[in-house]
Order: structure tokens, then sequence, then C-alpha cells
């Protein structure tokens, strides 16, 4: 298991992770870090734990928006599938009213 040594806001953190999950862990870190700074620009001064649960409320609220986004985009995504379900039956129809029109037609 191996150990990653990281600052959020100045402050130092040991965490252990997977062999060779270092740098994913470290692009988590660098994310909290842009959250703990974003909160700090708006002001906050509050003590370390109220600005790190800020923080966490930022990503969750940005966590939200991207699951809203993804279930919209599934939906397209079924309603797609839908729209060329339709589409076949509508062409079957159309091929059928064809083939009838063609049969009453006068020879």
């Amino acid at each position: 298991m191996a150990q990653l040594t990281f600052k959020i806001n100045g402050y130092s953190y040991t965490l252990g992770c997977a062999d060779g999950e270092e740098a994913h862990l470290q692009a988590m870190v660098d994310e909290v870090d842009v959250r703990v700074g974003k909160v700090k620009a708006l002001g906050s001064q509050s003590g370390e734990g109220r600005l790190l649960v800020q923080a966490a409320l930022l990503m969750a609220d940005e966590l939200h928006d991207l699951r809203l986004e993804l279930d919209g985009i599934r939906a397209g995504k079924a309603a797609s599938a839908e729209d060329k379900r339709l589409q076949a039956r509508l062409a079957k129809a159309a091929a059928r009213a064809e083939a009838i029109a063609t049969e009453a037609e006068p020879h």
C-alpha cells in the first residue's frame, strides 16, 4: 500500500492508497484544494474544518449538477432509441400503405 503526503490549505495530510493510485489521489487532492481556494476567495475566515466542509459542499453541488446533466443525456439517448423504433414502425407502415395503393391502382 502506497502513502501520499499532501497539503491542502497549507496543512499536511497523509493518506494511504493502492499502489499505482498516487496520481489519482493527487488529482483529487488538487480538486479539493481548488475548491478551498474558491471558498477563501469568497472571504470565508472560518476554521479549517468549516472551510473543508464548504469546499466539500461546492464539490457536492458540482457533482449534483453533473448527475442531472448525465441523467438528461441518458434520457435523450433513451428517447433517441424510442424515436428510431417509431421511425422503423412508420417506415414499415408506409411501405404497407404503398403496397396496398399499388395493388388498388387500376391496371
